[in-house]
């Protein structure tokens, strides 16, 4: 038996003959649907005061926070002002939230895990709305001696790494480590020359340093930004 020839037509899809192509009807490739289901009623809404309970306690489901940081998120979520400041109210009789609590908490753990001096810590408490009376209490945790020896622990812990530099760029480095840690400059430069002069490499680099002037010269600087 003779093979298709290279153009035969098969007699399906594409190469169908052209009688069967024409006895083709304009919904054959049509795909029917059925009826789109009636959308669901909307349920009564939602009591304001139970969704702000509800954003609240999965806020301090992740971590504590201030009643300030509370407001802001129910605020985000669109809560009305006189709901958020009843269910706060109520958090705060029952002790859920207790910003003096808070700071004491966020003293202890930031000054000891990152080394903060009370002025950073200070700046951040402020920043999460914490009023001034709960700052300043909170900072008793943290004492001069504390931030003295926290201070040399951190530069000591530096200078592990600090093998190759010039004296005087790890001198920098470390004085503006201590700085961004919002130690005082004095502090920080009696610190950091204390500890270079201790290493034989840095010891004349470190004799030839008026901590006085360098500490006044930093507080000048500080006052211009």
């Amino acid at each position: 038996m003779a093979g298709r020839g290279r153009g035969a037509r098969t007699g399906r899809g594409w190469d169908a003959s052209p009688a069967r192509r024409a006895n083709r009807r304009p919904t054959d490739d049509l795909v029917v649907e059925g009826p789109e289901p009636p959308p669901k009623p909307a349920g009564p809404p939602r009591d304001p005061a139970e969704v702000a309970r509800e954003i609240c306690l999965r806020q301090l489901a992740v971590r504590p926070r201030t009643r300030a940081e509370l407001a802001a998120a129910l605020g985000r979520k669109g809560i009305p002002d006189d709901v958020a400041a009843t269910v706060l109210d109520r958090y705060d009789e029952v002790g859920i939230i207790d910003d003096q609590a808070f700071a004491r908490a966020w003293v202890t753990s930031r000054h000891h895990g990152r080394g903060l001096a009370r002025r950073a810590l200070a700046g951040e408490l402020k920043r999460k709305g914490v009023d001034p009376d709960s700052v300043r209490e909170a900072l008793t945790e943290v004492d001069d001696g504390d931030e003295e020896h926290t201070a040399r622990e951190l530069v000591a812990r530096r200078l592990r790494v600090e093998t190759k530099a010039a004296p005087d760029a790890v001198f920098r480095r470390l004085v503006g480590m201590l700085a961004r840690k919002g130690y005082a400059p004095g502090l920080a430069i009696k610190v950091v020359r204390e500890a270079l002069a201790a290493r034989a490499e840095s010891a004349e680099f470190a004799d030839h340093l008026d901590p006085d002037a360098l500490a006044d010269q930093a507080e000048a600087e500080a006052r211009d930004l």
